[in-house]
């Protein structure tokens, strides 16, 4: 359960190390991601889950190790080739500056857009679309540094998905939403992975959200790949008790047949 390689994935992590300094964050990661699939990172905090996004997305450059996108290595990719191929919803951070929900959402349809950096018809009707699917269409006329880390985070995924990339990187993607909005998130995501065959690698810190949405979860410790496999493989309460020391019981839904979690008090 320890190699996340498999098959002919589109993305495919190898070896990959990182460091901040002299600090190691990963050490020799190796994890694939299929067309058509979730594949949730899951630790601790200081695991290496957030490392191992930026890494991916070029924000971070890999000690050693490679990544590669759909067979090529993601290094190779130009900015503007890595945008149609690759889209990142970081952590909601205060945004601030004087953009407004509309041009930040538009922000996602840089890659494309012509030498006078004019819009097309395209390239407005999938950033309305965008909007209209995180519920932000509202907010079109506001400023980023006028609406809550909750709105933020929602156009962050919008912009996100206004790039039409067929691979997505989420960090923390739920994080300051309320439940009704960490609901329709998720609910939209697998949606979006099953009618367009979306790739997608979500770091989350929630384990019963990872497991009721991710077809397969990759649990990093200190930057090492602990386990991977189904979340009833990986979220079990040994693994926990070891990872988090805490004590955990689990339990299949009996109407989902989802595997899920609970502490014990």
């Amino acid at each position: 359960m320890r190699s996340g390689n498999q098959g002919n994935p589109v993305l495919d992590i190898r070896s990959l190390s990182a460091a901040y300094g002299e600090v190691t964050a990963l050490d020799r990661v190796s994890i694939s991601v299929n067309r058509g699939e979730i594949l949730g990172l899951i630790g601790p905090n200081g695991a290496g889950k957030s490392t191992l996004i930026r890494v991916v997305s070029g924000i971070l450059k890999a000690k050693a190790g490679e990544v590669l996108l759909n067979k090529q290595n993601i290094t190779s990719y130009t900015p503007s080739q890595r945008a149609r191929v690759l889209a990142v919803v970081p952590q909601a951070r205060q945004l601030g500056g004087a953009f407004s929900v509309e041009q930040a959402v538009l922000l996602g349809r840089t890659a494309y857009l012509g030498f006078l950096g004019k819009p097309s018809k395209l390239d407005l009707e999938k950033t309305y679309w965008a909007m209209e699917q995180t519920e932000v269409t509202h907010l079109s006329e506001r400023k980023l540094a006028e609406i809550s880390g909750g709105e933020q985070q929602r156009v962050l995924l919008a912009r996100a998905l206004a790039q039409d990339t067929p691979v997505l990187l989420l960090d923390e993607p739920t994080n300051h939403l309320d439940l009704k909005y960490q609901v329709n998130l998720l609910t939209l995501l697998k949606s979006l992975v099953n009618k367009q065959n979306l790739t997608v690698l979500m770091a989350m810190h929630d384990l019963n959200q990872v497991s009721g949405t991710a077809d397969r979860v990759a649990l990093l410790v200190d930057g090492c790949l602990h386990s991977i496999g189904k979340p009833e493989e990986v979220l079990t309460p040994e693994n926990i008790n070891e990872t988090y020391q805490t004590k955990v019981e689990s339990f299949n839904h009996p109407r989902t047949g989802k595997h899920y979690i609970f502490p014990m008090m």
